[in-house]
Parts: structure tokens; sequence; C-alpha cells
């Protein structure tokens, strides 16, 4: 590996898993339809002047504007956008774990289509994952009578259909990413602008006056780092290594978020916690594991 790929794996390795513990900083005070709206919003107008300059800011046609309208409705505004929300009454350590689980989902459904096939060594990796899921809520299934945490935990796996979706209507259509930049910024402008008309339709009362500055700061910081960054390195990664190998990142992600959110934010981290995070990565790498995934990709 050269230089390059090793910083951009440490940028979409740490990037990515610093955006669960500044969701949770951007909702303290900020709505959470905000906090996405904004942070999309902010990142189409990072790539416009980056767009413009590089003479690659124009019309897409009418299909593919329609097919990123699509991955954006999913990934965005219903992924990404859903989190936000959900993180609102879950710790930052809870909702990265969970969200852990969207290879499992993608996996599920992509079975049920006929694009995966099911195997025994998918029967044990689907186990561990779910088992994870039980040691998580192995002493808290009273806290399941809390309105706030019920709902949170819905909107969650709602999010976690929403990625699904979309990660599957991507390999399912073979969307390519010629003018991936140009792409992303028709998602990020539809997901910014529906976030927002979210943001103002669904709030009582918009205090702005009481949004602190670590809320906006880590709003900002979403949006530079957490979106348009990371997703440069990502694409440079998805050229220099092997699709398998860049999907491993994410279960550092989940390390990292966990371990970010009991340093910074003093969540509670048990040991059944732990032992269900173990399990759910380990569950997930066994079902997405293939021959060669340790392999350089060939130049």
């Amino acid at each position: 590996m050269n230089s390059k790929t090793i910083i951009a794996i440490l940028i979409v390795a740490i990037v990515w898993g610093t955006t669960f513990l500044g969701i949770k900083i951007g909702v303290e005070t900020v709505p959470p339809w905000f906090v996405a709206g904004f942070r999309q919003f902010l990142a189409s107008l990072i790539l416009l002047p980056f767009l413009i300059f590089t003479k690659n800011m124009k019309w897409i046609g009418w299909k593919n504007f329609r097919i990123q309208l699509t991955l954006s409705s999913l990934l965005l505004i219903g992924a990404n956008g859903l989190t936000t929300v959900a993180e609102k009454n879950l710790t930052s350590s809870l909702a990265s774990l969970i969200s852990a689980l969207s290879p499992v989902f993608i996996f599920i459904g992509s079975m049920i289509i006929g694009m995966e096939k099911f195997t025994i060594r998918t029967l044990v990796g689907l186990l561990m994952g779910f088992s994870g899921v039980i040691f998580i809520f192995w002493d808290g299934l009273s806290e399941l009578s809390n309105p706030d945490y019920r709902n949170g935990l819905i909107v969650m796996i709602l999010a976690l259909l929403g990625w699904a979706t979309g990660t599957i209507y991507t390999k399912k259509l073979h969307v390519q990413n010629n003018n991936l930049f140009l792409n992303l910024f028709y998602q990020f402008a539809w997901a910014g602008i529906i976030q927002l008309i979210f943001a103002f339709s669904f709030s009582d009362k918009i205090e702005v006056e009481t949004w602190s500055v670590k809320s906006i700061s880590a709003i900002i910081y979403l949006a530079v780092f957490g979106s348009v960054l990371a997703f440069f390195a990502y694409n440079y990664l998805l050229k220099t290594l092997l699709p398998t190998q860049v999907s491993m990142l994410s279960y550092v992600n989940t390390i990292i978020s966990i371990f970010l959110s009991w340093l910074i934010l003093g969540e509670s981290i048990s040991e059944k916690f732990i032992i269900a995070t173990a399990l759910i990565i380990s569950g997930v790498f066994i079902i997405n594991y293939k021959p060669g995934m340790l392999r350089r990709a060939n130049k």
C-alpha cells in the first residue's frame, strides 16, 4: 500500500467511526432533522465550487436524476436521517452497534431476491449476529416500556432497512459512478432540502438561540468530514482495493464509535455490551467473508 491508500483507510475508518458521536452531539440542542438537513445541504454547497472549478457541474439527465433521487431518499434521508432521529433517544454506542447489523439486513434482502445463496456459513453468521442482539437487550427489556427508547429502536430499524434497500438497489441496477461527485452533489442537495422541509414541518417551535456552538460545530464536522471527505476517501479505496477489503473497515468504524462514546460522552459500556459487539462483528464478518478478501487488488 502506498501512503495515499493508507491515508484514505485512516480517513474512512476514523471519520466514519466518529459520525455517530458527531450526530449525538448535534442532536443535544439541535432538532434531529435540522442536524441531518444542514449536514447534507452544507455538503452539497462544499461540492458545488469544486464541480464548477473542474467544469463538471452539469445536468445528469432525467434517468440518472431519478436514480440519484432514489438513492438519496433511501441512503441519506432514510438511513442517515432516521439514524439521526433515533440518536435523540438512543446512546451513540447503541446506535452504532445496531447499525453494524446493516450487512445482515443487506444479505437477507439479497437472498430473498436471489442475489445471494443461503449456506451453513450464513446460518452460523446470522445466529452469532442475533445472539449479539440478545446480549444487547439482556438487561434492558424493561426499558422497552419507555416510549422514547422504544420509538428510537423502531426508527433505527427503519434506518437499517433504508440502507439495505438502497444498497441492494445499487447492486441490482449496477449503478455506475462515472462522475461520483456530481451524483453526490445531487444526492446531498436533494436530501438536504427534503430533510430541512421535514425539520420545519415536524418541529413544534424552533428556538435557534438554544442551539449550542458545540452542536453547530458537530453539524459542520459531519458535513465536511463525515459526508464529503470520507466519500472522497471511500471512492479512492474502491479503485485501489477489493470491495470486500473496503467493507472490512465497517468493523473498525463500530469499535471506534463505541470507544469514543465511552471516552467522550461517558456512555456506559457493560460486559454484555462488549460480548454483543464481538458477536455481531464476528457474525457479520462470517456472513460477508469471501475467499481472497485479504489479497491485494490487481492493478
